[in-house]
């Protein structure tokens, strides 16, 4: 959560939520199996996110659903008001514990496992009454901390390089809860045992980098299964005081330096430098590592590609897919022109492509691409080719191939891959590969396109 703006920031800011009975009979989530790929559906409601689990999210091959913070918060139509929260009810606008559940259920019949955004860094900046009727003041959250549960520095984090600074000051302003403190690790551990309760298979840690890691694993042993799915936000700074890597002994952690390095070679550089990446470019370890092309924070300070950069965009979210490192995360929100701007119909998605919902985790070349990643997880890559430009093309063991023509006019060559001789389907495009006896193929793909294909896969 390095230097941001301050609705950028605030964003990161909000949510946590729910102390409510469960309803009994709550479903296990069904086993997902090797299936990795996160979409995060930033900001859609609980009803929307349940109808898209059985609808596409299953079918597709995802593994994973992540939602935006439960809890109530502070009123507001921007979107980071979700990241101020209140109490630890499920009560802000995306809906209530009934919504929730029934979401969870949901979801899990598909074979989709719910992934929660948690924020549990701090409360709101301001005084007023929540999104569920809870009266708070800044410091002051009745039934549920005092000003006693804060950390003592009241000033605005103005210092990366002092560890301090940064885990025992206000993010943007925001009331610190003071993590080192018994009653607030045990407070933050029965909001986030209630949604274990209602079945939830993970959290993301919003924030993670202003709390101490001790704190966190502190927290995270007094929850009731202590080996639940954790992706922590630590971003990366250089020369700051507080390190992604502290964080691994607790799970996950997301490497921002993933998503801004996709930008400037997607941009500006050559897709050639890629046959390396990840660990050959001084990343954590793939194990430990969530990736993403962009997320909410990111697309609207600019550090990342966005669905405004095209196929630039598109191209980076296939090779993310494509490559085996880390555990990949789709961003799916909504179009915007202000950053503020709060998700439309309040988080409601009747449809995908309507109402401003840019649904990035089923544009085609894209969602088609979960499968592949099913499919070929586990394989090294193979038969690696570029031609010192933008033209990129790898195999994934004797599983998958694919090609990427980033270049300017379209290109035609033969490929050599490990693949088994047949018919393929480019789930790129639809069309049919034929592979010969020798793992040879020809293509032609035009400029901006991919091409994609995977055993099992041999009709269109």
């Amino acid at each position: 959560m390095a230097r941001k703006t301050l609705a950028a920031t605030l964003a990161l800011a909000a949510g946590l939520a729910v102390t409510v009975a469960v309803p009994p009979g709550t479903a296990a989530a069904s086993p997902p199996g090797t299936k990795d790929v996160t979409a995060v559906l930033f900001e859609w409601d609980f009803d929307s996110v349940a109808t898209e689990c059985a609808s596409r999210l299953g079918p597709a091959g995802y593994g994973f659903v992540q939602v935006s913070p439960p809890a109530e918060h502070i009123q507001g139509s921007q979107w980071w008001t979700s990241y101020q929260p209140v109490s630890y009810q499920i009560a802000g606008r995306l809906g209530n514990a009934t919504d929730f559940q029934e979401m969870v259920t949901a979801c899990h019949n598909a074979g989709v496992k719910v992934v929660v955004d948690t924020v549990i860094n701090h409360m709101s900046a301001g005084s007023g009454t929540g999104t569920g009727g809870s009266s708070y003041t800044k410091y002051n959250y009745p039934g549920l901390y005092s000003s006693y549960d804060f950390d003592d520095c009241t000033a605005t984090i103005s210092d990366y390089t002092n560890r301090t600074n940064v885990q025992n000051c206000e993010l943007v302003g925001l009331a610190d809860l003071d993590t080192g403190e018994s009653y607030v690790r045990s407070a933050i551990a029965g909001y986030m045992n209630t949604l274990l309760g209602y079945g939830v298979d993970g959290f993301r840690i919003d924030a993670a980098k202003h709390m101490p890691a001790a704190d966190l694993a502190n927290i995270k042993s007094r929850l009731s299964n202590s080996s639940v799915y954790w992706k922590q936000e630590v971003i990366y700074g250089s020369g700051e005081a507080v390190q992604p890597t502290e964080y691994t002994g607790n799970g996950d952690v997301q490497e921002f330096r993933y998503a801004y390095d996709l930008k400037r070679v997607f941009n500006n550089e050559n897709l050639a430098y890629l046959s390396n990446y990840g660990e050959g470019w001084g990343y954590m370890s793939s194990g430990v590592s969530g990736v993403f092309v962009d997320n909410h924070d990111t697309e609207r300070n600019g550090s990342t590609l966005t669905y405004k950069d095209g196929a630039n965009y598109t191209l980076a979210n296939v090779f993310m897919l494509a490559w085996p490192y880390g555990a990949p995360d789709i961003n799916s929100g909504y179009e915007f022109s202000s950053t503020d701007a709060g998700p439309p119909n309040d988080g409601t998605v009747n449809a995908c492509w309507q109402d401003g919902w840019k649904c990035q985790h089923a544009w085609p070349e894209i969602q088609r691409m979960v499968a592949f990643r099913n499919t070929t997880r586990g394989e090294s890559v193979t038969n690696w080719w570029d031609n010192g430009a933008d033209a990129i093309a790898f195999g994934r063991g004797s599983k998958g191939y694919v090609a990427i023509n980033h270049e300017s006019s379209s290109l035609t060559r033969t490929y050599q891959t490990s693949l088994a001789a047949g018919t393929y389907c480019n789930v790129q495009s639809n069309t049919t590969v034929t592979v010969n006896s020798s793992g040879q193929f020809t293509a032609t793909l035009g400029t901006n396109t991919a091409l994609a294909i995977y055993s099992g896969k041999t009709s269109c």
